[in-house]
């Protein structure tokens, strides 16, 4: 399992904020020459923060800023605001295993909670971290 770039992205958008808002307009096309990707996903991501109510975007050069104080924003904010996962699972399961086969037909009994733990826990963490 791997989380997409796009949460480390919004972080280094944040942190980009953050320490140049004083000095500079915020553009997508500077927060992508920072991240030193292409302007469309910095827009993408910025689009989805601002959904969020995690950012403010000015359109054209306006510039961007974030919302609120950084101390009320979580990780979790931020994972939840760029992450797309499917119905709140973070883990995507097979879900018509094999009944004919004696693993198959016990896997999500097995697995399921264990699976749910990992989640919640992951997700408390992200919590944590402001």
């Amino acid at each position: 399992m791997q989380i997409s770039s796009r949460f480390t992205i919004a972080i280094h958008i944040f942190a980009c904020i953050d320490t140049f808002e004083k000095d500079k307009k915020i553009t997508s096309d500077f927060l992508a020459s920072s991240v030193n990707v292409n302007p469309v996903i910095i827009r993408n991501i910025l689009s989805q923060l601002k959904s969020a109510g995690l950012v403010e975007v000015q359109r054209g050069s306006g510039g961007t800023s974030i919302s609120k104080p950084l101390d009320e924003i979580t990780f979790l904010d931020i994972y939840h605001a760029v992450e797309c996962i499917d119905k709140g699972e973070l883990f995507h399961f097979h879900k018509k295993p094999n009944q004919e086969c004696p693993v198959g037909r016990n896997i999500h009994k097995v697995l399921d909670n264990k699976l749910e733990q990992i989640q919640l826990a992951l997700e408390n963490e992200l919590k944590k971290i402001l």
